[in-house]
């Protein structure tokens, strides 16, 4: 029997694709052979960037994931964990049936159960917890777009206490930063004009490594276009390779070069003196507390010469306004982050950047109206995790606040968590405390597509249809152009599996709060709000995507000059900050330093994995199933070490590792290590990955908080090494 070729399909397929102007149904032929090919438009869950896609199956077998030439995200383009998605679903470890815990929590022992089962078992719970403690006393987290109708539901039920990750983690001192300085944050995606930035600068953004599609794809077209290039980073990163100036810092020496920067940009008059004047608010107080940070100041702390420091600074300036200082992503750094963060913003504001061509553009929406649900009951006591607003430029919900209440019980307790998407082992810093406050719990449920180790401590553990088999809420997201995107089932779940919507949706009925979903099915609610726009339902399953028509995302194109900030305007000195006991202007403190004999553990991503959710995926663990711990070449000699041997890790509380393998590089400093995220399961579940490479959370046991928004600094934590016996 003839079977087509992978290259005379890609032929034909593309051909076919060229001639249709709808996704649907497809057979091709040859002499001897029908193959039947159906494909489906939907957009991606690999990692947050939700890049729209096309997903072909071929005889009823899910056989390739592409980008939708259609959506302004992708460009019609996948990054390689996107392309592997199709690893999601034939995972031969992800959860398959409800269970319920058969012992003590974290013993990974289980019954399966029925939905039905386990669903009234939560209800009951979660029924007797709202009796004794109040609806607050249940805690959300999530990650990612199909968190939405489990949110939806909590609030139903009286809790607003929610919360991702993915703020006090990752993005939220960048965001608070930005706040305070523009009167907005940066976006998700970030409103970054990368493709017509004419000098892009870098300070640890992993760009590369870090995939985040678009921004990637404008990367490159930057690079094309000769954009002069500026990477601040302890490693010599893909990024750094492409720039044309690399400045090989001091870990945590950061806010130094920053102030330096801007000292150098104010005394030499290359600001943007015609967009500070115009938007700027208490700039000579700023220009009086900077004076002091000379390149020749910061030289000692950041290790780079006064004369480079010079150097870029200039650079930056000679392309003003279309230089952008990229704000980065996951900025929980060494405790000052939110700080830092606002430096960063300042120095874009004095390049003149926000709302230029070449900056940050304004980015812009569909009008999508919300399904009319009843009103959430009103609660009489706030959110638990930032208690007498310790933390006063916290305007999301903070995880580790959720987790400090439930360790202590104050304001007030928490007894029951709900853990949707997000492996909370290894993503909040100290996992000790973690499992010291679920020990606390009355009940505990996580919702997910593999076992993860928080699963292994749960009540509960309900098994989610993977992103290429469920429906999920619209993405109408904020970027350059206005676009709406649908995510829909492309095969069915291969075993017992559930979408979230449903999950969602048939708790809350056993609750008593089923008029919350008052619609029969997802289809139906989708379907509302899509025609309540005035859009095709059916165009948008056919197509996956539904372009807005284009908007001004510049002030030169119409775009309001308004920056929300007390003043109204770009505020380099905040009187906000010093009203609440903080410095207006940011200031270097010089973080501790490794003892003699440790080195500064420094964690990043790899571009085949997200986070620690993909190691189990067959295709993307082909690419990459263990990390390696970056060493200095020098180091490593010393130590008589070589690429491809293995030692263990011992951080400074005593805690050792498991092994890794050595990469003795010269793309490295001598006074820090490097490993990627993610890695090192200890989840007997995760049968492929368990004990691969090292977990970077079990040796971050020490953190710091950032005191502007409550953000855990995770790069505080140094290793030794210890050599195989």
């Amino acid at each position: 029997m003839e079977f087509i070729s992978r290259r005379k399909f890609l032929k034909i397929g593309g051909a076919s694709l060229a001639a249709t102007t709808a996704i649907g149904n497809a057979k091709l032929f040859d002499s001897k052979r029908a193959t039947e090919l159906r494909q489906v438009p939907t957009f991606c869950d690999i990692c947050f960037w939700k890049c729209g896609a096309i997903a072909t199956i071929q005889d009823g077998k899910l056989w390739k994931v592409e980008g939708n030439p259609k959506d302004p995200l992708s460009r019609g383009r996948l990054c390689p964990r996107g392309s592997g998605g199709i690893g999601a679903h034939y995972d031969p470890d992800r959860l398959k049936t409800p269970l319920m815990r058969k012992s003590v929590r974290g013993e990974e022992e289980w019954v399966a159960v029925s939905w039905d089962e386990a669903l009234g078992f939560i209800a009951d719970k979660m029924k007797k917890i709202k009796a004794d403690y109040g609806p607050e006393a249940m805690a959300l987290f999530s990650h990612g777009i199909g968190g939405n109708f489990l949110k939806h539901m909590l609030k139903a039920y009286g809790s607003a206490n929610i919360a991702a990750p993915s703020f006090a983690q990752c993005r939220g001192p960048r965001d608070v930063g930005f706040k305070l300085t523009f009167g907005e944050d940066v976006s998700s995606p970030e409103r970054t004009d990368i493709r017509n930035a004419e000098c892009l600068v870098l300070i640890g953004s992993h760009l590369g490594e870090n995939m985040h599609n678009t921004q990637v794809q404008e990367f490159g077209d930057a690079i094309a276009q000769d954009a002069e290039i500026i990477v601040v980073d302890p490693r010599f990163s893909v990024a750094a390779s492409k720039a044309k100036y690399y400045l090989p810092i001091k870990p945590g020496a950061d806010l130094a070069l920053l102030l330096a920067w801007m000292n150098v940009l104010v005394t030499e008059n290359l600001y943007n003196q015609d967009y500070v004047t115009k938007y700027g608010f208490g700039f000579d107080h700023f220009v009086n507390e900077i004076l002091p940070f000379t390149p020749e100041w910061a030289y000692p702390e950041t290790g780079i010469e006064p004369d480079l420091i010079r150097q870029t600074a200039r650079v930056m300036a000679r392309h003003k306004p279309a230089t952008l200082i990229h704000p980065g992503r996951h900025v929980t750094w060494y405790g000052d982050d939110a700080q830092r963060s606002r430096a960063i913003a300042l120095l874009n504001a004095l390049m003149g950047n926000w709302g230029v061509k070449g900056g940050f553009y304004y980015p812009v929406s569909m009008d999508i109206p919300g399904y009319p649900y009843p009103e959430y009951p009103h609660s009489e006591r706030p959110k638990v995790d930032n208690p007498d607003n310790k933390y006063p430029f916290a305007h999301e919900t903070i995880t580790n606040g959720i987790r400090e209440a439930t360790l202590t019980g104050n304001p007030y307790p928490i007894k029951g968590w709900l853990v949707y998407a997000t492996n909370l082992m290894h993503a909040l810093p100290n996992e000790k405390e973690t499992i010291q406050a679920i020990q606390n719990l009355d009940l505990m449920v996580v919702i997910d597509v593999i076992p993860a180790e928080i699963a292994g401590w749960a009540d509960v553990v309900l098994p989610e249809s993977v992103y290429l088999e469920r429906y999920d809420d619209l993405n109408v997201e904020w970027f350059r152009e206005p676009f709406t995107a649908l995510r829909q089932p492309v095969i069915d779940p291969p075993h017992d599996q559930k979408p979230n919507w449903w999950i969602a949706k048939t708790l809350a009925e056993k609750l008593d709060l089923g008029h919350y979903f008052p619609w029969k099915d997802i289809e139906e609610y989708l379907s509302y709000r899509i025609n309540q726009a005035g859009l095709s339902y059916e165009q948008l399953k056919s197509e996956g995507i539904l372009l807005g028509e284009k908007q001004p995302i510049y002030f030169s194109e119409g775009v309001p000059d308004v920056f929300p900030t007390p003043s109204g305007k770009i505020e380099f000195y905040s009187l906000q900050l010093a009203q609440a006991g903080f410095d207006a202007v940011p200031k270097y403190t010089k973080p501790p330093q490794p003892p003699p004999g440790y080195f500064r553990l420094l964690y990043g991503r790899s571009p085949v994995h997200s986070f620690s959710r993909t190691q189990s995926n067959r295709i993307l663990m082909d690419m990459m199933d263990e990390n390696e711990v970056w060493i200095n070449q020098d180091v490593a000699g010393r130590y008589g070490l070589k690429s491809g041997d293995y030692i263990r890790l011992k951080n400074q509380d005593g805690v050792v590792s498991n092994r890794i393998k050595v990469k003795a590089t010269e793309r490295i400093r001598t006074d820090c290590v490097y490993m990627i995220h993610g890695f090192g399961h200890n989840s007997r579940m995760l049968k492929f990955a368990y004990e691969k490479g090292v977990s970077d959370a079990q040796l971050i046991t020490q953190y710091t908080v950032d005191p502007l928004m409550g953000g855990t600094a995770m790069n505080v934590n140094f290793v030794t090494l210890e050599l195989e016996a």
